[in-house]
C-alpha cells in the first residue's frame, strides 16, 4: 500500500492577502530607486533584462485582478488544487517567441501603482477566499491563488538581488507561506516518512517511501534556509552545488533529493 498523503494545509486569507501587499511593497520601493542601467541589466532568467523581470512581477500580481474580472468558473471544487500548481506551472512552458514584458511597460512604477491600486480594490480584505478564479492552470480558490503569489514574489525578490546585488527586504509571512508551499509539494510528489526535511523557522516535512519514523532522532535528515530551499525547488540551485558550499545538511542514507528537483522551474 503507498504511503498515506496528508491534508492540505490551510493559509488564513486575511493573512496571506497582507503578506503579498507587503511583498510587492518591498519590490516597489526597490523599482523605484532603479536606474536606467540597472533596469538594463542581465538577469539569471535567459534574456529577461531587469527591466523584464520587474514588469513580469508586476503582471504576476495583476493576473489576481484580471482573473477576478473574469466570470467565476462552475464549481463547487477548483479544477487545481494548490499543490497541483507547482507542477502545472512547471509544465506550462514560457514562449520564447513571446516579447519580453518590460517592453510594453515603459513607465513601470505606473504600472506598479495600478497592479497595487487594483488589487487593493478587487481582492476583499477579509473572508474564506473561496472565490474561484479561472487561472491559467485551470481554475483556484482565490486564497490558494494568493498563496502562489507569495512563491513568485519572493523567488522573483530574490532574482532581482542575484542580478543587482541589492537586498531587497522579505516579509516574514510571504517567505513563510512560500517556503511551506514548495515544502508541501516535495511531500506531496513523494509521500512516505524516511526523511524528515526541515526550513527552520517555517517548514517541516516528512517524505520519501520506507522505514517510518515515530520517535527521537530521525535517522534521515535534510535541513536548509528558506532561501536556499526556495533555490533548489525552483532551479536556481543544485543539489550537489548546495551540499558542496555547505548550504544544506544531509545526514542518513536515504537524505538525497536530488532526483526530486527542482519542483518548479
Amino acid at each position: 500500500m503507498p504511503p498515506a498523503k496528508k491534508r492540505p494545509r490551510v493559509y488564513d486569507h486575511t493573512r496571506t492577502r497582507t503578506a503579498v501587499l507587503a511583498q510587492f511593497g518591498h519590490v516597489r520601493d526597490a523599482v523605484g530607486a532603479l536606474t536606467p542601467e540597472q533596469l538594463a541589466a542581465p538577469t539569471r532568467l535567459g534574456a529577461w533584462t531587469v527591466r523584464d523581470l520587474v514588469a513580469h512581477i508586476a503582471l504576476g500580481l495583476g493576473s489576481v485582478s484580471r482573473d477576478l474580472a473574469l466570470p467565476e468558473p462552475p464549481g463547487p471544487k477548483p479544477a487545481t488544487a494548490l499543490l497541483e500548481w507547482p507542477p502545472a506551472v512547471a509544465a506550462a512552458v514560457r514562449d520564447p517567441d513571446a516579447p519580453a514584458p518590460g517592453a510594453a511597460h515603459p513607465d513601470l512604477l505606473a504600472l506598479y501603482g495600478e497592479v497595487e491600486a487594483a488589487f487593493l480594490a478587487d481582492v476583499p480584505a477579509s473572508g474564506t477566499g473561496e472565490r474561484l478564479l479561472p487561472t491559467r492552470v485551470g481554475s483556484m480558490r482565490l486564497t490558494d491563488y494568493l498563496v502562489t503569489r507569495t512563491v513568485e514574489l519572493a523567488v522573483h525578490t530574490d532574482d532581482l538581488n542575484a542580478a543587482l546585488g541589492l537586498e531587497i527586504p522579505y516579509d516574514r509571512q510571504a517567505l513563510a507561506a512560500c517556503t511551506r508551499l514548495l515544502a508541501d509539494t516535495l511531500a506531496d510528489r513523494a509521500p512516505g516518512g524516511s526523511v524528515e526535511v526541515r526550513v527552520p523557522p517555517f517548514a517541516v516535512v516528512q517524505c520519501i517511501g520506507g522505514p517510518k519514523h515515530t520517535r527521537g532522532t530521525p535517522p534521515n535528515v535534510v535541513e536548509t534556509a528558506p532561501l536556499t530551499w526556495i533555490r533548489l525547488a525552483t532551479g536556481r540551485t543544485e543539489w550537489a552545488r548546495a551540499l558542496a558550499d555547505a548550504e544544506v545538511s544531509a545526514s542518513g542514507e536515504r537524505a538525497d533529493l536530488a532526483a526530486l528537483l527542482p519542483l518548479l522551474k
